[in-house]
């Protein structure tokens, strides 16, 4: 497959518009643009932080949506999340502007220079990190739009007018297949996003079609048995912990929150890494990030100087606070295997928890609807397990599609396990506030709003410090 031109030459100054600014795709589109010297406006129906940021890069933002603000610029980019009714993109249409969605405006910025995808169902934000800082190190001043903001560069997106670009190659709505790339990692291939593929098998398609479409290297997991077959399909460098893997990570130790470890490179010692993280999964990133660095002539001391300072991801195991002893962490983790990867890291990571309370909120009726009994084993490393319902992320209900599936099938496997149901989103902070004592890792997940439980925990802590 030859990934097809991009659609629009962002080489000469431009007038472009992003609809649905304030999401975190959107947002890093509005700063590269931005950063390219483009004249860049955006619209979102509320205020939030990420507006301000935006503001402050040069990004003239609208609150609410204007039809006028479609018509004044050279093309208009919202993501699939936008309704194709919206009055802005109604009115550049009708005015004959180029109406582009979030895949296209990628691609165009992709085209700008080498760029290097980082794709798979899960670890793609991480590694995409990983490899930045990376590249950073070596002196090669990568441009990048991640899907999480990293924390050692203060941002999810820069444009920096250097010869390479880092970027994650979402599968969600076929993102991936636009993106012309000079190179790739795919880092893994499980079942997600059925809504837009319908089968398993249309997502192993969608990713063989990503691979035949890069031109460069592809450096493939080994470990993972789906694109273990895309790898030997596409003649793939293959990275992972399996004694098959041309770059293997050997000798894994976890201790105090940090990962120790050796690579192979075809069976010769490459050398030796410290990784500031947690979890078995993330020597897999950092391995993978270093593969395809070292495929580029990058030197290995860049990528363990990069990776020994490595600061993470904002919501990957991001420690949120502190407080009478006990720890809380918030992760962007919402599928079972990422969920059964945290609560592992969290088991291994040598932080001396005495126990850890997993809070867990599902997203997605349609996603729940399927994947509820995948749900079984991902809590097994959790001493409690605390589910509440289904974040709807913009679908509909579905009669009888609620979190207790999880809370069934969790039961159902591990009758022993203690598991609370907490239907409402509202209860999680009185329960914790309850339940939560010194020597505790509380770790709430879930792409929805339980990002914040965090900080209402320590609101709560807070106002009851204030009332003694």
């Amino acid at each position: 497959m030859t990934v097809a031109p991009a659609p629009l030459d962002l080489s000469r100054p431009g007038r472009y518009h992003v609809v649905g600014v304030g999401g975190p795709g959107m947002s890093a589109i509005a700063l590269v643009l931005a950063g390219m010297g483009h004249q860049v406006s955006g619209s979102d129906v509320h205020e939030s932080p990420v507006l301000d940021r935006l503001r402050a890069a040069g990004v003239k933002v609208h609150v609410g949506h204007d039809p006028a603000l479609g018509r004044a610029v050279d093309a208009v980019t919202a993501s699939t999340a936008i309704p194709r009714d919206n009055v802005e993109l109604v009115a550049a249409a009708r005015a004959g502007v180029a109406v582009l969605t979030r895949a296209g405006m990628l691609a165009s910025i992709c085209a700008c220079a080498q760029s290097l995808g980082i794709a798979g169902t899960h670890g793609k934000t991480t590694t995409t990190s990983m490899l930045t800082v990376i590249l950073d190190e070596a002196g090669l001043d990568p441009s990048f739009v991640v899907g999480g903001d990293v924390l050692e560069l203060g941002t999810g997106a820069r444009w920096t007018g250097g010869e390479w670009m880092v970027v994650e190659a979402d599968e969600s709505d076929r993102t991936h297949l636009e993106l012309p790339l000079a190179g790739t990692v795919l880092t893994n291939v499980e079942t997600d996003h059925l809504d837009h593929y319908g089968t398993f098998d249309e997502i192993v398609a969608g990713f063989d079609r990503y691979l035949a479409g890069v031109d460069g290297p592809k450096v493939v997991c080994v470990d993972d048995p789906v694109a273990a077959e895309l790898a030997d399909r596409h003649g793939a460098i293959t990275y992972g912990i399996d004694g098959r893997a041309r770059y293997r990570a050997v000798d894994a130790v976890s201790e105090q929150g940090s990962l120790r470890f050796s690579v192979r490179r075809d069976g010769e010692p490459l050398g030796d890494l410290t990784v500031p993280l947690r979890g078995l999964h993330n020597v897999r990133n950092a391995t993978a990030a270093v593969a395809l660095a070292d495929v580029m002539g990058v030197p290995f001391e860049a990528s363990a100087r990069a990776l020994g300072r490595f600061g993470g991801v904002r919501r990957r195991f991001d420690v949120r606070s502190r407080r009478h002893g006990i720890t809380l962490v918030d992760d962007y983790a919402h599928l079972p295997t990422e969920i059964a990867a945290v609560l592992e890291a969290a088991a291994t990571s040598g932080d001396q928890w005495q126990r850890i309370v997993s809070v867990f909120q599902p997203n997605r009726f349609n996603r729940m609807a399927i994947l509820s009994p995948e749900y079984r084993d991902a809590f097994v490393h959790a001493d409690v397990a605390v589910i509440t319902d289904i974040y709807a992320s913009g679908t509909t209900p579905i009669e009888g599609v609620t979190g207790k599936l999880v809370v069934d099938a969790v039961c159902d496997a591990h009758p022993e396990q203690r598991v609370v149901w907490l239907r409402e989103r509202s209860d999680l902070v009185s329960f914790l506030a309850r339940e939560l004592r010194a020597g505790d890792v509380c770790i709430s997940m879930g792409c929805g709003d339980v990002e914040s439980l965090p900080d209402e925990v320590v609101a709560r802590w807070t106002a009851g410090e204030r009332t003694r």
